[in-house]
Order: structure tokens, then sequence, then C-alpha cells
């Protein structure tokens, strides 16, 4: 998944996963949990391939992100090890890291 910079709804761009992957326990990790909307997809994704025993984990999120991931999804256990203040008006969280992508992954 990733979040289009001007809506920011997210986007499914790739997903494989394993064979038997509805037996088991799914990890869901994502670096940063801002808006929700991204982790929302992705547990209705995996949650539509079979999968029913799954945690998300997030290193920071905020609290809009952690209100709309437990009001879509109450049967999905959420695990953060930090607690940001809000959003801004982009979608980012405060005071946040900066772009998780762009600091994997160079882009800017």
């Amino acid at each position: 998944m990733y979040r289009d910079e001007e809506t920011l709804e997210p986007r499914e761009y790739y997903c494989k996963l394993p064979d038997g992957i509805e037996e088991k326990t799914v990890f869901l990790l994502d670096p940063m949990l801002a808006t929700g909307g991204s982790a929302c997809d992705a547990l209705t994704a995996l949650k539509k391939r079979g999968v029913k025993k799954i945690k998300f984990m997030a290193i920071i999120a905020a609290p809009a992100g952690i209100e709309k991931v437990a009001s879509e999804h109450p049967d999905v256990a959420v695990y953060v090890s930090t607690l940001d203040r809000c959003l801004n008006e982009h979608g980012y969280i405060l005071p946040g890291l900066g772009d998780a992508g762009d600091r994997l992954y160079g882009t800017k």
C-alpha cells in the first residue's frame, strides 16, 4: 500500500501472500500509522484473502489513525511504540519523523 499524496487515499500496488496464509497469524507492519487509511485497506485486503488472525504494529502513530483502525477493525490488536499528538493538514504525524518511504528509499 501507499498513500496518494494529493488525495491522501491509500492505493494497493502489490500483494503476494504465501499459500495457507488464512491459517497463520499475520503481523501487519507499518512504520507510521497516520490517518489509518492505508492500514485499514491493508487489513481489509488480508481479510478478503481469508486471514482471520491479524496483529498490527507501528513504530509511531497519531491518535486519529489508532481510532480509525480500532473502529473499522475491532478484532485486530494494535501495538505502537510511540503515540504522537496529532496530524497536520496534509495528514502527516506531528511532530513525526518525516516521510518513511523517502527515508527508506531516498526518494526526496
